[in-house]
């Protein structure tokens, strides 16, 4: 989905001048993972730590939600609004370079009547959550695998946006717009030589 960083409403990721204290000290090469509300698909964390240490080249920090994610909860939906969670994700976990909220809960933004997840462009906190990924939800047999991969995937994908890169037109790239699972399906885990390229420079700026 769009990433998130330009609304004025989400807080952009806070500068060495914003840092308080040891714990609000940004840990370079850490990407804290953040499960909350995840069920029986906890099964699923350890796998894609395991692709994210690979493809960021980060050492993954598994970290319990240190807020409410209740208070992003939207009774009228019956959701949870993913620009709450990037929020509260920015604010209680300061102390790593990146931070990925991983979560089974049904994510909206008010705009859409769904995402798999939401990113802060550029900045540091992503999330995703496994609800519409899952085979069943579209009436089909479980599978974990799918699951797994659509889940990576999507991971992936926003932390891209949380690394600068926007969506990419090449229909295989990870980076690919993806708004229902069928466009998930069909693009890798990879990202493409365009976008490679762009992480390469943001790395060396």
């Amino acid at each position: 989905m769009p990433p998130a960083g330009r609304d004025p409403g989400l807080p952009r990721a806070p500068g060495p001048a914003a840092a308080a204290g040891p714990a609000a000290e940004a840990r370079p090469g850490v990407l804290a993972l953040v499960p909350f509300y995840c069920g029986e698909r906890s099964a699923l964390l350890e796998p894609l730590a395991g692709e994210l240490r690979a493809t960021f080249g980060l050492e993954v920090e598994r970290q319990a939600p240190n807020f409410d994610p209740e208070t992003a909860f939207d009774g009228s939906r019956g959701q949870y609004n993913s620009r709450l969670l990037l929020a509260l994700l920015l604010r209680h976990h300061p102390g790593t370079a990146k931070v990925l909220g991983v979560t089974d809960a049904d994510l909206f933004i008010p705009v859409l009547t769904f995402v798999f997840g939401e990113a802060q462009l550029d900045g540091r906190a992503a999330l995703v959550s496994s609800h519409r990924l899952a085979p069943e939800r579209y009436g089909l047999p479980a599978d974990r695998a799918l699951l797994q991969a659509r889940l990576v995937k999507e991971a992936i994908h926003e932390l891209g946006h949380a690394c600068g890169l926007v969506h990419c037109s090449d229909g295989r790239c990870v980076m690919a717009s993806s708004p229902e699972v069928v466009g998930i399906d069909l693009k890798t885990a990879a990202f493409c030589y365009r976008c490679t390229a762009a992480l390469d420079r943001r790395e060396r700026a």
